[in-house]
């Protein structure tokens, strides 16, 4: 598991002549063994790493699909408690793809950063984003990752200078999340202007790490594009208006990403 995992996801993808899909789910939405089955369906349908949101109560750098669902968990009772079981849940029933738990500083901080590490490890995760940790503050939860051999995940953006650019990916382990717009999660109709040049900006920076682009892909032609020249993308928002609302959110889950899959 791990920093290793996480490398032989990318490496079987990259074998296969594609992006790594990475399909976002906020823990409890809309409630706690929904999500889980969701989360089930999701590795079935062939994602390559999953990434599970802990519901926050402000999620500064997500649109309103996520930030409704994290609301709807955080009124179901979910903590980080829960989602941590909710992870290990996942892993006891067979899931086996590296699992990144995205989640704000504020609840890393107050549950105790190498409590978080520690438990999280524990659980069956791979690795952490924490989308408002710089990079000049990551030491301490760097340090836990480390010693648990668990990826640290680092931003860039669109407004990222040179040497920020730099900085994130010197200090980013796992892959570099690199934010398409400057702006907040959203599923958008297209690609902004400018992402090839700005993500092959990143890339060559990042050496082996590989860079995974988030925030608005949301079709099959949008993972196409972006396969060209990133090594992953990471899809959210669509997937969570897509299955959300559904009858079987599960099955709903299930059909979007084999659909990114077959597609892409």
């Amino acid at each position: 598991m791990g920093l290793a995992e996480i490398a032989r996801a990318f490496a079987r993808a990259r074998a296969e002549g594609r992006p790594a899909l990475m399909p976002y789910w906020s823990l409890g939405f809309p409630d706690a063994e929904t999500s889980l089955r969701v989360i089930q369906a999701i590795a079935r349908a062939g994602a390559d790493l999953i990434e599970l949101g802990v519901p926050f109560s402000d999620p500064l750098a997500d649109g309103p699909v996520i930030q409704h669902a994290n609301q709807v968990a955080l009124e179901g009772g979910m903590t980080v408690s829960r989602c941590i079981a909710l992870a290990a849940q996942a892993r006891a029933s067979g899931v086996t793809q590296p699992l990144l738990a995205m989640g704000y500083l504020n609840p890393v901080i107050a549950y105790g950063e190498a409590r978080y590490v520690a438990d999280w490890q524990r659980a069956g995760a791979d690795g952490l984003i924490v989308p408002d940790l710089p990079p000049e503050e990551d030491a301490s939860l760097k340090q836990a990752c480390n010693a648990h051999q668990m990826a640290l995940v680092q931003f860039t953006a669109p407004t990222s200078t040179m040497e920020r650019i730099r900085l994130a990916v010197e200090h980013a382990t796992g892959f570099i999340y690199i934010v398409s717009v400057a702006g907040v999660t959203g599923a958008r109709d297209r690609l902004p202007e400018g992402l090839r040049d700005y993500v092959l900006r990143v890339k060559a920076q990042a050496g082996d790490k590989p860079v995974v682009v988030g925030f608005g892909i949301s079709k099959p032609e949008h993972v196409r594009e972006v396969g060209q020249y990133a090594d992953g993308v990471i899809v959210a928002s669509a997937l969570i208006r897509a299955a959300g609302a559904a009858p079987d959110p599960a099955q709903a889950a299930y059909d979007f990403v084999r659909r990114l899959r077959d597609q892409s």
